[in-house]
């Protein structure tokens, strides 16, 4: 085993994503020697009110584009347009991805077709909108597919920059069945750090860990995740640079070798 394969050995790291959208993130984990504990803190679902998504779709050539921030609303709209017998070329919009694991999605759902847009490295809202203040979007109609707790960031930044913008609930966000025992459980057995890839999956794994949430060692995607760890008052140890499963890997890289040096 290498050296590079030995810099988790042992370590009990907790995998909140669930596990069809974290294999990259098991699969690095384990090779590098760690315990994983997967947790998965969120579940999806189908919007309570299907109408305006649909609406929305099957009017898509109406807009220039269409905005996914996340692999869970590439894979809700894929499976609406199935559902409606659409596809998502032929509708004509130009695609824009908030980063690279959004966009691995959408080349999975959506065979050849392509991402028009995406940030060059700050693969959160704060990145996309840069992206199209630089583009130019200025008149163009957004379409944006969200979760049932989507956040305010991007359809706000994109209607400053003067794009008109139609926000659709492509899909819920609710906490999986037994979700309190199994986190209670993990921080009774202890862990060396949780990853967080999203806002919700921190706020489920709060509340299910209860007044046990402070202090938990957490290792975070991004900014927007950092801020949610902190406010649940979890001790973030790292954030990850780039934000993908490479880089939260190797933010605990660096987090855990740290604290074993200083131990």
């Amino acid at each position: 085993m290498s050296d590079r394969a030995k810099s988790l050995a042992d370590r009990r790291i907790v995998v909140t994503r669930r596990t069809d959208q974290a294999s990259r993130l098991i699969r690095l984990l384990e090779e590098r020697g760690a315990v994983v504990l997967k947790v998965p803190a969120t579940a999806i679902g189908p919007p309570e009110e299907p109408a305006p998504l649909d609406e929305a779709l099957l009017g898509l050539d109406r807009f220039d584009w269409i905005v996914f921030t996340s692999a869970n609303a590439v894979e809700a709209v894929r499976d609406r347009l199935a559902v409606l017998g659409l596809g998502l070329l032929a509708r004509g919009p130009r695609v824009a991805s908030v980063g690279p694991a959004t966009t691995g999605a959408l080349g999975r759902a959506f065979p050849g077709d392509r991402v028009d847009l995406e940030p060059e490295a700050d693969y959160r809202a704060a990145g996309l909108l840069e992206a199209f203040e630089a583009h130019g979007c200025s008149g163009a109609r957004v379409l944006i597919p969200v979760s049932s707790r989507g956040r305010q960031e991007l359809p706000s930044g994109l209607r400053e920059l003067g794009a008109e913008v139609t926000v659709a609930t492509a899909y819920t966000t609710t906490e999986p069945p037994g979700l309190a025992e199994t986190v209670r459980r993990c921080v009774d057995q202890g862990f060396d750090a949780a990853t967080f890839a999203a806002p919700s999956a921190v706020q489920a794994f709060a509340k299910a860990a209860g007044a046990g949430a402070q202090g938990l060692p957490a290792v975070v995607i991004g900014p927007t995740t950092e801020v949610a760890a902190r406010e649940a008052l979890f001790d973030v140890l790292a954030i990850a640079s780039p934000s993908t499963a490479d880089g939260l890997v190797a933010a605990l890289e660096r987090a855990l070798s740290d604290s074993r040096s200083r131990g």
